[in-house]
């Protein structure tokens, strides 16, 4: 493998890494529990209208007379709502206690850009306030403890896990990138010291070194075992099925960040909308039932969210184009509410635009995982005081 393309696949070109630990230390280390979380993110806009669909509400019939999916072909699960006819694991997890819906999750000044939207989700930032590091980041930041805390399956790290002075690890497939650090020319940089170098090519070369590790770390600890469960196909359940395996063998890993796409459904939207949900639904279910056969359902706890939700009226090419509030869905054994936390948004009194009025700030959510589930300051990751909910 070529220098750039290993640059490239580790992140290190686009920053995927910043500063190793050995910069800064380890004081006020904190010490890593057994708990994960994982982030699922769905790329694109989900519709969550047609994901936790209000069947009884004559506005969303109104609205989506061609979009709006019937009491006979979403699946019940409360009085009144239902899921996406794609959610059929899903559904089983619900009436397994092992899901909680928060509806009506936003931020003020809601914006309609997926790049921005996307942005303000992964810093956690306000709507007029541009950041260049991401919760997660901050995250490792402040724990001042190894990249590997977090991982990220995919080609390019996110900005939700690039802090100031730490970033993830991203990663596609653990033995590749073992294997890439393993290179003659990586070694051979990775084993020489470099404090004299320029500042910035010394950092590089530093960051090498991290990675170099963090990469041994994965490869010696990394031992995948097999409880049985099969998993469907599809880039999400591969993703998933590589973080049962980190957490199968032990790792210490904290974090753990995946995503999916597609989900931009402004044309034809009913078939696609549900074959992304059968994916997604599949996957986190073979993933959680996989853990719970390995004994450690009770350790993970998984987010699912999406940059903002659709519009309530469907438009003239049979889907729906961007909005604003949408869901955020847990899944685990630790819930302390499942089900549905809050109602679906009002449909009769949208805002200017037609959208939903948010009613969770998700930094909320963020704030109730980072304190009852990793165990962290929210504050120092998060700023500000956002009120926790009580849902763990």
């Amino acid at each position: 493998m070529r220098r750039r393309d290993f640059l490239r696949s580790t992140g290190l070109v686009t920053s995927g890494l910043l500063a190793p630990r050995f910069l800064h230390g380890m004081v006020g280390a904190l010490p890593l529990g057994g708990r994960k979380l994982v982030v699922v993110q769905l790329t694109g806009g989900n519709d969550g209208l047609n994901t936790i669909v209000p069947l009884q509400n004559d506005d969303y019939h109104r609205l989506r007379p061609k979009l709006a999916l019937a009491p006979g072909v979403a699946l019940p699960v409360s009085d009144g709502l239902g899921l996406n006819p794609g959610m059929e694991a899903i559904r089983r997890l619900f009436d397994d206690g092992r899901v909680c819906v928060i509806n009506g999750v936003g931020y003020p000044d809601p914006d309609h850009s997926h790049f921005r939207s996307m942005d303000i989700w992964q810093t956690a930032s306000n709507s007029s306030e541009y950041l260049d590091t991401g919760w997660l980041g901050r995250y490792l930041d402040a724990r001042s403890i190894a990249p590997h805390d977090v991982v990220e399956f995919g080609g390019t790290l996110s900005l939700a896990n690039k802090g100031q002075r730490m970033k993830a690890i991203t990663l596609t497939d653990p033995a590749r990138f073992f294997q890439a650090t393993r290179e003659p020319w990586f070694a051979q940089l990775a084993s020489v010291r470099h404090e004299e170098e320029h500042r910035e090519l010394g950092l590089l070369y530093r960051t090498m070194v991290e990675t170099y590790r963090s990469a041994g770390y994965i490869h010696e600890h990394l031992r995948p075992r097999t409880t049985g469960i099969t998993y469907p196909k599809g880039d999400l359940a591969r993703q998933l099925q590589h973080v049962s395996a980190f957490i199968q063998s032990g790792m210490d890993t904290s974090v753990y960040y995946t995503s999916t796409g597609g989900f931009d459904t402004h044309v034809n939207q009913l078939v696609k909308h549900q074959k992304l949900w059968t994916g997604v639904s599949d996957g986190i279910a073979a993933f959680l039932n996989d853990l719970r056969t390995a004994g450690l359902g009770k350790e993970v706890l998984v987010m699912v969210f999406s940059e903002f939700g659709r519009r309530a009226k469907e438009n003239a090419s049979n889907g729906t184009d961007h909005g604003t509030a949408g869901p955020v869905l847990l899944f685990g054994e630790g819930l302390r509410k499942p089900g549905f936390f809050n109602p679906v948004p009002s449909l009769s009194r949208l805002d200017d635009n037609g959208d939903l009025v948010f009613s969770t700030d998700f930094r909320r959510i963020y704030a109730t995982l980072l304190k009852d589930w990793l165990d962290t300051d929210p504050a120092a990751v998060i700023g500000g005081r956002f009120e926790k909910i009580p849902v763990l």
